[in-house]
């Protein structure tokens, strides 16, 4: 009978553990200060990320993430989401000098969705996404709570109750801006930034608290959201780019952090694009 290492036993008891436990308490993860030069560098991301994406609002035939793909990529594209499917890709913004853009003490995650629901209709789609208040029906587990705070024009205030998990469970508490924009008849886009991240302990309990703003775990730090909105084909397509920030990942504790900070990014915008698509097609639209 083969012996196991002491040093190996550990390890393999430390991922057993993980995997029987439904969670392990973020309170466990050490703090960590959102850094100046953190912010700095994911300002400097989304600058450049919007300047790209001015080009392409301003530009009928660049609208669409799919418009932009070559003919035999965009046919597939075309094809997977008439067929339901969820399209993804990770994107990277690098500076002008075609260089990685890196956050130090952070990670940036860039990420696209695209859905198309056929039969919907862009009003319809507006008004989903900007019921706010029953975004917590639409969007759950992800979004325990939502409320529209102010509404003025196209311009809202709203507020989050976020609860996030893998191997961990996040709850945070998330103020938002957003901003919608017509293009024309058939075309709308809007922009969301994150105004205040709040990381909740003890949740839904008595003892719950808020950690102070960037001296948390550093699980989201910033998150903005760029949506577009387009009627054709018998339908809408909806697509969003999402841009956060997250701690990096510490040594000793990858194991524990990894997966959520590099998981969660794509999982939560998955998630957020399908669940839009069922709440449309859902309403039994033409």
């Amino acid at each position: 009978m083969e012996t196991m290492l002491p040093g190996l036993k550990n390890r393999w008891l430390a991922i057993l553990l993980a995997i029987q436990l439904p969670a392990a308490p973020p309170g466990e993860v050490t703090n960590v200060e959102l850094k100046p030069a953190t912010v700095q560098a994911f300002d400097r991301y989304v600058q450049l990320t919007e300047s790209r994406i001015n080009g392409e609002v301003s530009a009928p035939e660049k609208f669409l993430y799919v418009d932009r793909l070559p003919p035999e990529s965009r046919s597939q594209a075309l094809a997977a989401l008439q067929r339901g499917e969820v399209l993804m890709e990770r994107l990277r913004t690098t500076d002008r000098s075609g260089q990685t853009i890196e956050a130090p003490g952070g990670l940036i995650h860039h990420w696209l969705g695209v859905v198309f629901v056929p039969g919907a209709t862009l009003q319809q789609t507006l008004a989903l996404m900007e019921d706010y208040n029953h975004h917590q029906d639409v969007y759950r587990p992800e979004v325990v709570r939502s409320r529209l705070l102010s509404r003025q024009g196209d311009d809202f205030k709203v507020f989050y109750r976020l609860r996030k998990k893998k191997v961990i469970t996040v709850t945070l508490d998330t103020n938002h801006d957003v901003h919608y924009f017509p293009v024309d008849s058939k075309r709308w886009y809007s922009r969301s930034y994150s105004t205040r991240i709040a990381e909740v302990v003890d949740a839904d309990k008595p003892t719950e608290r808020e950690k102070s703003a960037g001296h948390d775990a550093g699980f989201l730090w910033r998150i903005n959201s760029y949506w577009k909105f387009e009627e054709k084909d018998g339908g809408v397509y909806i697509e969003c780019e999402s841009i956060s920030l997250t701690r990096d990942i510490p040594t000793g504790l990858g194991w524990l952090i990894k997966p959520f900070v590099t998981g969660i990014p794509e999982d939560s915008l998955r998630m957020t694009m399908g669940s839009t698509r069922a709440a449309l097609a859902g309403k039994n639209v033409k």
